[in-house]
């Protein structure tokens, strides 16, 4: 397993739209929410995402009223058939997620996002700028710290209670983005 960190787009960046089915061919598009929004980079098979997939699925029945939730899996599914959607639609029954997961097959919203890692957060305000992007704590597959999300908890708090989120952020960790061959950013 190696291990990558998240690129910290820029605070204050403005949320990227995009429109993108869900394993049943739903489409969901960003312009079509409102309020403050999580976006989430996430696939099925990564360490990192099994070993917060249950806070996970907590963080959209906790904050799921208030936020607009979309988890989105850009991993090569042909590499890394465990990704496919028919993994996802799977993953998400099994793991209780409230909100849409999303297939980004062509990679297009992972790079406009420079999503680098799964799992990867984003907290855009109200007026789509971005207010948060790293970790969701300090937990991870190798250490004992125990899986409660604070970090990110404490932005969504702060976003929708109009605060200003603290920009003391750490970085998220967890898998590289499988990108499909000739396809890499140059970010990464």
């Amino acid at each position: 397993m190696t291990a990558v960190n998240s690129q910290m787009l820029a605070l204050g960046t403005r949320a990227p739209d995009f429109s993108l089915p869900d394993p049943e061919g739903n489409i969901y598009s960003l312009a079509a929410s409102t309020g403050p929004c999580l976006i989430m980079f996430i696939c099925n098979h990564c360490p990192f995402v099994h070993h917060v997939r249950k806070e996970l699925a907590q963080v959209g029945r906790d904050y799921g009223d208030s936020v607009a939730i979309f988890a989105i899996n850009s991993n090569d599914a042909e590499t890394h058939p465990g990704d496919s959607p028919e993994r996802m639609k799977q993953e998400a029954l099994d793991w209780g997620y409230s909100f849409p997961y999303l297939v980004d097959e062509d990679q297009s919203v992972a790079k406009a996002y420079r999503a680098a890692c799964t799992p990867d957060f984003y907290v855009f305000d109200a007026t789509r700028k971005l207010v948060y992007r790293g970790q969701l704590d300090a937990s991870r597959p190798s250490n004992n710290v125990p899986v409660d999300g604070c970090d990110l908890r404490a932005a969504l708090d702060a976003v929708i209670d109009g605060r200003a989120v603290s920009p003391d952020q750490a970085p998220s960790i967890g898998c590289n983005i499988k990108w499909k061959r000739g396809n890499e950013p140059e970010y990464y």
